[in-house]
């Protein structure tokens, strides 16, 4: 069997007329974040840990900003689609990890819808993803309020 890890990490800046969506699900926010999807940095990070794991380069590889055909995607589709790469190159996903860096809204009472979307989509149990949260402290873009990162791990094995 061989286990492999990525690291993935996104973020995006704060604009009025979007929607806040993280981890698939839509968070009620006077203001989204900006990007050419629907910029859901979490699923952007989680994309990218598991395309690494498996040394499938990186979201922007597959999903370039430059291509008017991901505008305002859905990013559990572009997931979908990462983990048809993955599964391809003869991968499973075993576990994910995962953290929100935000400094409002707060994440807590989402934590659970988001496990269960982001679960369903990697095809595990609740239990195999894990969705924790923290604010920048009032330093940074993301204590500032400005945006919001994520970042990911996930471990893949090969039978």
């Amino acid at each position: 069997m061989t286990v492999r890890t990525g690291i993935g990490w996104d973020s995006h800046r704060f604009t009025p007329g979007r929607r806040l969506v993280l981890g698939g699900v839509e968070i009620a926010h006077d203001e989204g974040l900006a990007g050419h999807s629907d910029a859901d940095v979490l699923t952007h990070a989680v994309i990218d840990a598991v395309l690494g794991a498996a040394s499938l380069g990186d979201i922007g590889q597959h999903f370039p900003d430059t291509d008017e055909r991901f505008r305002d995607a859905d990013s559990l589709v572009l997931l979908d689609a990462a983990l048809e790469r993955v599964r391809a190159a003869g991968f499973a996903v075993e576990h994910v990890d995962t953290t929100i860096l935000l400094e409002r809204p707060k994440v807590g009472p989402h934590r659970d819808a988001i496990r269960a979307s982001l679960a369903g989509r990697l095809g595990l149990a609740p239990e195999a993803v894990n969705v924790k949260a923290t604010t920048g402290e009032g330093m940074g873009f993301v204590g500032r309020g400005e945006g919001a990162g994520a970042l990911a791990v996930a471990t893949l094995v090969r039978r």
